[in-house]
């Protein structure tokens, strides 16, 4: 099998099992896999409503699995995202808080490239912190999500809060010529399109560019990367800038098109999430855009599985855990490794029995 196909047959079996793996837990409370599984389908894609509220959910993780799958590419495992996506939506409020902003496209645009700028930022923090003073980056990026949230709370709760804001701690609404509205006939706001081209374009980007192509190359053979000449370290940093603010934009589209205020529903675990989407789609900005919908639809559906069958609503959450536990356990099929497996397989079938000598 090449290794195309296994792109494609190695996350498709590791989601299939996920799902016959969550059915079998959820038996164990008395309920139904088959209804479920129902439930799942129809939460995410049964009516055009579920398809708005799965692509709305979507549209974030699009931007925060390019956190990980750009990273990705240049050898990395970054999985701080989380902490892009809080202060993308941060530096969003901010400037409009603090600059007399125009309204329409000129005033969004200004709002995504703030959110943009602080995300890449904070992750490019962490490729300098790997590349200049050795600290892994998969620990570094995580502990500083960790701070990237305390520091949003600080703010949201203190300097920016809007006194108006009793209960839920907020920073003062945006102005409603700076919001990011949504497509004509449906609620799905704009940043789903932004999603998709992003996505797209960074796949054009690896696939045809001689930047994209020196990243994959520093993420293949570090090595020879430097015997070549290419800038290692550069490019390195620069990858984690550049998936940071694909994140940093996904909080302030949330800000700008969901919430309308920086608060803590921002916090989301969009970033963790992300995680799960880009080790799916194997780190592909366009295989992003269908694995991101599909566990958009997921997110969608927990609500039901709580209504219909009593189910917790963060019960998807566990189905996304073995989703994850599944592809990394995949990995060691991958390449030729899967034909070492089968053959050890066969020898244990074939293995001569001690008490006969004929082989069992």
């Amino acid at each position: 099998m090449n290794n195309a196909a296994l792109n494609v047959v190695l996350p498709t079996s590791a989601i299939l099992g996920a799902l016959l793996l969550f059915g079998l837990i959820v038996s164990f409370e008395g309920v139904n896999p088959v209804d479920v599984w129902v439930l799942l389908f129809m939460g995410a894609f049964g009516d055009s409503f579920s398809w708005q509220n799965t692509l709305q959910r979507a549209a974030p993780l699009m931007l925060t699995a390019l956190c990980v799958a750009i990273p990705a590419r240049a050898g990395l495992v970054l999985i701080g995202g989380e902490g892009s996506v809080v202060l993308g939506g941060l530096a969003c409020a901010a400037l409009a808080h603090a600059l007399p902003l125009p309204g329409g496209f000129t005033g969004s645009l200004a709002l995504c490239v703030a959110g943009a700028l602080a995300g890449a930022l904070w992750a490019g923090l962490a490729g300098w912190l790997r590349q200049f003073r050795g600290i892994n980056e998969t620990i570094s990026s995580l502990l500083l999500a960790y701070v990237a949230i305390g520091l949003f709370k600080h703010i949201v709760e203190g300097p920016l809060r809007d006194p108006a804001s009793l209960n839920k701690p907020s920073t003062p609404a945006l102005d409603e010529g700076l919001l990011i509205g949504t497509m004509a006939g449906s609620d799905v706001h704009w940043g789903l399109v932004i999603g998709v081209l992003v996505c797209f374009v960074a796949g054009l980007w690896l696939r045809f560019t001689a930047s994209g192509f020196a990243v994959r190359v520093v993420g293949g053979n570090p090595r020879a990367a430097q015997l070549v000449g290419l800038p290692a370290t550069q490019l390195v940093v620069f990858a984690c800038a550049l998936g940071g603010a694909a994140a940093g934009l996904a909080g302030a589209i949330e800000v700008a098109a969901v919430h309308t205020s920086a608060n803590a529903a921002l916090i989301a675990g969009y970033g963790y999430t992300g995680i799960l989407v880009s080790f799916i789609a194997r780190h592909n900005p366009w295989a992003v855009v269908p694995v991101a919908i599909l566990f958009g639809g997921f997110g969608a559906a927990g609500s039901l599985l709580q209504r219909r069958l009593g189910l917790p609503d963060a019960s998807v959450l566990l189905l996304q855990g073995i989703a994850f536990v599944l592809i990394l356990a995949s990995e060691a099929l991958r390449d030729g490794d899967w034909k070492a497996f089968l053959a050890r397989l066969v020898r244990l079938g074939t293995r001569p029995d001690p008490a006969s000598g004929a082989r069992s």
